[in-house]
């Protein structure tokens, strides 16, 4: 099996604005743990300890939490870009840390997903090829937001769409970002250059006559690149749809960290996820899932519904959330009734009525 992976962890992340502003797109919390530290832990259930990424946007975050021999134990190792190198290109720069004919896992690192790698692995290593993608397929009616690939029947790789309508689309398959390769991929990436895999590498590869190989997954798999797409992972590991472990112990009414603490008259409508230090206050109704993080406070009366709540936010007496999200430090003063679909970014004081649009940014 596999003993090494390679994690692209270099992305700002600006379709997640205002909520990358502060956090770099790794390390967005999802049920209050951090993308990459699912991929992590998801790639230890598949005996891979040893991990290498490449880093830039406010690359300290990453290097503080995981650099080193981590709480994890994994052995994680990083790279950081000055200037990014593109997709391929970051990988060239990570090369030391592969031996000559090693095969090795790269893995995206804003992808949610409980892929099965020993499967995977099999299935590359049965082609011969020298690169195998992994594809998940999706509605015709979304290949707009994807870069598409086109294979034949053998699994043979013959071409790409980048982002095609739905009318103009050859497949419905897509590229997860998940790859299987041999170190030879190294040959096909120059240094210190802008390379990319699906306009530079992979072409070249297929005008050498390489094969590259794809594999279609069945496992859950969801790029974390939208607000939407945040809050449909989210979801989806508050409904069980992935196998991926969440964060604390599951009660009747969800996963609720040991050291909160919760009143009694609190109704709970739906599942939840409650983090660490957090105080609920009486009378506060929970409807729909929703997901608050570490040392929160929410005051007595508040209404919250399918919200998203980071860390270190207090909500006010009688405030109403609906379908919102709110970042790290967050302030919402009393009786506040915060628009639907609303994203406030991190650091704010929300005090007014008359004001509060100021700081909120609509998805």
């Amino acid at each position: 099996m596999i003993k090494k992976a390679m994690i692209m962890a270099a992305g700002v992340g600006t379709r997640l604005n205002p909520l990358t502003l502060k956090v770099p797109k790794p390390m967005v919390p999802v049920v209050n743990t951090p993308i990459l530290e699912f991929i992590l832990r998801h790639l230890q259930k598949f005996g891979i300890n040893d991990v290498v990424a490449n880093t830039h946007y406010i690359s300290e975050r990453i290097h503080k939490a995981y650099g080193g021999k981590n709480r994890l134990g994994v052995n994680f190792k990083y790279v950081y870009e000055s200037e990014l190198s593109g997709t391929a290109g970051g990988l060239k720069k990570t090369e030391f840390f592969f031996k000559p004919g090693e095969t090795f896992i790269v893995v995206s690192g804003d992808a949610l997903t409980d892929v099965n790698v020993e499967k995977l692995y099999k299935q590359h290593k049965k082609t011969g090829a020298i690169a195998t993608m992994a594809l998940r397929k999706i509605p015709m009616a979304e290949v707009s937001h994807f870069g598409v690939v086109v294979i034949d029947k053998n699994s043979k790789v013959i071409g790409f769409q980048e982002k095609p309508s739905p009318e103009e689309a050859k497949s419905n398959l897509v590229n997860t970002g998940i790859y299987i390769f041999e170190t030879a991929i190294f040959k096909y990436i120059s240094a210190n250059m802008f390379y990319d895999f699906a306009k530079n590498v992979f072409p070249a590869m297929m005008a050498n006559n390489e094969l590259l190989c794809a594999h279609v997954i069945e496992d859950y798999w969801n790029d974390i690149g939208t607000i939407k797409q945040y809050k449909s992972s989210s979801l989806d590991l508050l409904s069980s749809k992935t196998a991926l472990q969440m964060p604390y112990k599951e009660t009747n009414n969800g996963w609720i960290a040991d050291s909160s603490i919760i009143s009694s008259s609190v109704v709970f409508e739906d599942k939840i996820v409650i983090g660490e230090g957090t105080t609920i206050e009486g009378n506060v109704k929970f409807s729909g899932k929703n997901i608050i993080g570490n040392n929160c406070i929410i005051k007595a009366g508040a209404r919250i519904e399918s919200s998203i709540i980071w860390d270190n936010v207090i909500v006010g007496e009688n405030v109403s959330l609906d379908n919102s999200i709110i970042a790290n430090n967050v302030k919402i003063n009393p009786h506040l009734s915060i628009e639907r679909d609303s994203v406030i970014g991190h650091d704010k004081i929300i005090s007014c009525p008359e004001d509060y649009l100021s700081d909120v940014v609509k998805v």
